[in-house]
């Protein structure tokens, strides 16, 4: 295992699947991660908010759905006094406005908007006017918009677009007997700004 520079502020522990170009989430920018469930979107959202928390910057993040969970955040590490969680009760342009007042008010280096427990059909009717809004009110700021979604919506809104999936799935214990899930093997491709290029790394919590 190497350490891996996603982007310039953001390490993870990943396998040398590919090569990546230099870059990743970028400040002033508008950034889509997407995959299905257990895709490990969660765990690099997590990972994220951590590391900015140990550079000592202020986290936002927009919870759509009110599917955070606070405890697991602070076992990845997550500083939570450095975390303003914003609950938007399954409202999604309750997010999206939220999300866009967090940004326009400054002070924050990470701000997200979890927006992967929302109903595909309610995602799909943000309008990419909401999407052009939020791409310019990060423009020009040192803050880090991330958004975490099943599908991609904002489309030529975001800068950096990348797809998860999950690969495999690690378990402690006999087959057939009691058994511990341990992680998973997570694989990612940057499906914008092209040329395409992917990675595969560990999530695992043991």
């Amino acid at each position: 295992m190497a350490a891996f520079a996603l982007g310039k502020e953001f390490q993870f522990q990943v396998n040398r699947a590919a090569a990546w170009p230099a870059g990743g989430f970028p400040q002033g920018c508008l950034t889509e991660v997407f995959g299905p469930a257990s895709s490990g979107r969660t765990s690099l959202m997590l990972k994220a908010m951590k590391q900015a928390g140990d550079r000592e910057e202020v986290c936002a993040l927009v919870d759509s759905s009110d599917a955070f969970d606070p405890a697991s955040a602070a076992a990845a590490g997550v500083a939570l006094e450095r975390l303003l969680w914003v609950r938007c009760g399954g409202n999604a342009e309750r997010a999206l406005k939220a999300a866009d007042l967090l940004v326009q008010a400054g002070g924050f280096g990470l701000v997200v908007m979890d927006l992967a427990d929302t109903p595909e059909e309610t995602a799909r009717r943000i309008s990419m006017t909401s999407w052009f809004r939020l791409r310019r009110a990060v423009e020009h700021t040192p803050t880090v918009l991330l958004v975490v979604e099943r599908q991609p919506h904002a489309k030529t809104c975001a800068s950096l677009t990348l797809e998860m999936r999950r690969e495999r799935v690690a378990w402690s214990g006999a087959p057939g007997c009691s058994q511990l899930l341990r992680g998973i093997r997570v694989h990612v491709e940057r499906r914008k700004p092209v040329p395409a290029a992917a990675i595969s790394f560990d999530a695992r919590w043991w």
